[in-house]
């Protein structure tokens, strides 16, 4: 057991807050000068929402980054990146993206379908033979496709007692082997962040390293993201410039700082640490056919219905599409939450526009991560 630096996250925490959400909301106004002729330049409609996550729905602090087409990235910030000191929010920090690491995950489960080292229609059995045995469950039932997109019927991990402390990845599977299967395989789609623990101890069979250097050799290396990385073993801090995380218990709670805590219960579900900027470039490159071949890419887009992230959503292989409000088709991301952190965006289908949107902690009343997400949508319509 690896020793372990202040947290204070308690355990009812970590169950409840890696849970991917995508959700729907709407912006507040400026304020106009006294006369048209002396007005001050109006903010635009990302600051504006940024400004309103702060005022309004009680976010500490909020980041984001916009990009279309081949102009310049706009970053924008809003609030304080440390309720104590009130220093500034960095522009462009990092955050804990959560399960935005499903995405990367897939990716290199798909990256391996295309070199014929993984059948994405196969059996778990075929690559975890024993592994997946429990009350409903069967290894031998499971196909890798079915751990991608929801459909296993695996248990979520996160329903058993997780307390904060260092996690082996098995550990996570036993905890989640304790329970029932949630519905036979291929059924219907419920989020389970089990199925990405397997998907992770699948890709470390197959290739015999660890999933942190497959994901670093095979994505952040090969297209340049420079502050995207997998934390090691024993990592309770967050490397460059960010804005504190909070949270908070009960809605009336005071918000407590939870920057620095062991990350490994979310592993290849959600452990990993990015920044608005490089998020957008992974998708972009990642919808682009930068990281996959096209028929790998095909099948990552290969949905079912998923309501519970929203009206029309669909979830892919690590991959979530849903409609732009404005009739431009589709926009494709995940999205992610970790204790401190939401994480909220996506690129149009024609790549023209990427917007991603983090704030600082998970707000009580639902509606505010609407507004989070409604932002992301005004950003890629505007």
């Amino acid at each position: 057991m690896r020793k372990q630096v202040r947290q204070t996250v308690r355990p009812s925490r970590h169950r409840k807050v890696l849970v991917a959400a995508m959700a729907v909301g709407a912006l507040a106004t400026g304020v106009l000068a006294p006369t048209a002729a002396f007005a001050a330049p109006k903010p635009d409609i990302v600051q504006q929402g940024l400004d309103a996550l702060v005022r309004d729905d009680g976010i500490p602090g909020a980041l984001a980054t916009v990009e279309k087409g081949h102009s310049r990235a706009r970053n924008y910030t809003a609030g304080v990146g440390d309720l104590a000191t009130k220093a500034k929010v960095p522009v462009d920090g990092q955050v804990r993206m959560g399960s935005n690491t499903k995405t990367f995950t897939a990716t290199v489960v798909l990256q391996l379908v295309g070199e014929g080292k993984i059948d994405l229609d196969g059996p778990v059995e075929t690559y975890l033979p024993g592994l997946l045995r429990g009350d409903g469950i069967d290894g031998r039932k499971i196909t890798v496709r079915q751990l991608l997109q929801h459909t296993s019927g695996l248990p979520d991990y996160l329903k058993g007692d997780v307390p904060p402390r260092y996690y082996e990845p098995r550990d996570l599977l036993d905890t989640a082997l304790k329970f029932k299967a949630d519905f036979a395989p291929g059924d219907r789609s419920k989020y389970s962040n089990t199925n990405y623990i397997v998907a992770g101890l699948i890709v470390q069979r197959v290739t015999g390293r660890p999933l942190s250097a497959e994901i670093d050799r095979r994505i952040v290396k090969r297209i340049g993201l420079r502050h995207t990385y997998f934390p090691a073993p024993g990592d309770l801090t967050i490397r460059e410039p960010h804005p504190k995380g909070y949270y908070r218990d009960t809605p009336d709670a005071p918000l407590g700082d939870v920057t620095e805590t062991d990350p490994s219960f979310g592993w290849a579900a959600g452990q990993m640490i990015s920044t608005n900027s490089d998020l957008n470039r992974f998708f972009s490159e990642l919808l682009h056919g930068d990281l996959l071949r096209p028929a790998q890419l095909a099948e990552m887009k290969k949905t079912v219905p998923v309501d519970y992230l929203g009206p029309g959503a669909a979830y892919g292989l690590g991959l979530v599409s849903k409609p732009l409000p404005c009739g431009g088709g589709l926009y494709w991301g995940h999205g992610g939450s970790f204790p401190g952190y939401e994480t909220r965006g996506g690129v149009t289908e024609d790549g023209s526009a990427a917007a991603n949107i983090a704030v600082t902690n998970r707000p009580a009343d639902p509606a505010a991560m609407k507004h989070v997400e409604g932002l992301v949508e005004a950003a890629l319509c505007r």
